[in-house]
């Protein structure tokens, strides 16, 4: 993505000293662009847990370079084989929901698990780090591929100069992932191809990455849009204001149940009750193929009750954090939910197309049966 003319990943490495590990520190958006220095393993579990990095291939790939920073701060010898256990784990707990974390972190592993010195595991796992990247942009770029049909479909019904209007929820947009985005990767692939659309732009409570990152980077490739509270979305739906509703995914199982930002689900409620297809942009590193029930067996990441309690905003030219609520009032702060796969119309994979049931699902990647 172009920022000020200038092409971004989210994440890379410093130029001239690759033991450095650069992100954009997504905290500060929209109103400042700050990249940020991860030298450690540590460094890496933080940004990951206080959320300067999200979105679920986000996550995995800056956990894989935390383990490439394991390895470089890894003693010669010693009890190797715990230490690196130490190291996964500590990446592990940063966030419960999103899949690929966990994926990253067991494939750098197995890549440092081969290598037979401190070398050959700094190398090992730098090599597995920037695979899961390069992978991730692949994957996003063929969702776009995959996805853009279905908003082609749409304009060609609009009478000449209607939009194709598409609601999105949270960011599932290049800032949550390396390039291109899963859920904006048809939109930009549209967007560029000459198609009109608009694009309907949650808030998305509590941390408003909606409002801040979705709204941001639109913005600057030039994608017509609107912000809007969360409630509204079926207000649109109910007036023919809606045509296509397209939203990432943090964890999906082997049936279709989809884990997304908190509010997700309302949202294909809605759909549903009025008939707006429901698309889920996934990345085969965003499935669990090991669960089948969401509801039960999808971990929910509670945060910090705190990020409730307060918005942070632009005011007199600085960042600010504004109390909304009694400070003494209890607070729940849910980070996903899950909606159940009879509520999606369709997967968007780097695969291509498919149903949210077990069988479509496992037609598109037969080698998980």
């Amino acid at each position: 993505m172009n920022i000020k003319g200038q092409h971004y990943h989210t994440i890379w490495l410093k130029e001239n000293d690759p033991s450095v590990v650069q992100i954009i520190d997504q905290r500060h958006l929209p109103h400042h662009f700050v990249i940020e220095d991860l030298s450690s393993m540590q460094d890496c579990a933080r940004a990951i847990r206080a959320m300067h990095v999200r979105g679920a291939p986000l996550i995995g790939v800056t956990a894989a370079y935390g383990m490439y920073q394991a390895a470089r701060q890894a003693p010669e010898s010693g009890e190797l084989d715990a230490y690196f256990a130490e190291a996964a784990e500590t990446l592990r707990n940063t966030r419960p929901t999103a899949v690929d974390l966990f994926h990253a972190i067991k494939r750098s592993e197995e890549a440092i698990a081969q290598a037979d010195s401190k070398d050959a595991r700094i190398t090992a796992a730098l090599k597995a780090a920037e695979d899961i990247k390069q992978e991730s942009i692949d994957f996003c770029r063929q969702i776009g591929e995959y996805g853009l049909p279905l908003i082609e479909a749409i304009s060609k019904k609009k009478k000449k100069g209607e939009p194709v209007n598409i609601l999105t929820h949270c960011n599932a947009g290049w800032i949550a992932c390396i390039d291109y985005g899963t859920a904006t990767s048809p939109i930009y692939m549209a967007h560029d191809k000459g198609i009109d659309v608009h694009v309907w732009v949650d808030e998305t409570r509590p941390r408003n990455q909606g409002a801040r990152l979705t709204a941001f980077e639109l913005l600057e490739h030039g994608v017509p849009h609107t912000v809007i509270p969360d409630n509204t979305g079926g207000h649109l739906m109910q007036h023919g204001m809606v045509d296509l509703v397209i939203v990432g995914t943090d964890r999906t199982t082997r049936k279709g149940d989809v884990a997304n930002k908190i509010g997700t689900y309302l949202k294909a409620l809605a759909a549903h009750d009025n008939n707006v297809p429901f698309y889920v942009a996934i990345p085969s590193s965003s499935f669990d193929f090991e669960i089948a029930d969401g509801l039960k067996e999808i971990p929910i990441e509670q945060r910090n009750p705190e990020e409730v309690r307060y918005v942070n905003g632009w005011i007199n030219g600085k960042l600010s954090k504004v109390l909304i609520c009694p400070a003494e009032s209890e607070v729940a702060n849910y980070g996903f939910d899950v909606t159940p796969a009879k509520y999606v119309t369709g997967l968007i994979t780097e695969r291509g197309i498919c149903e949210a049931n077990e069988e479509s699902i496992l037609n598109l990647y037969p080698e998980k049966k």
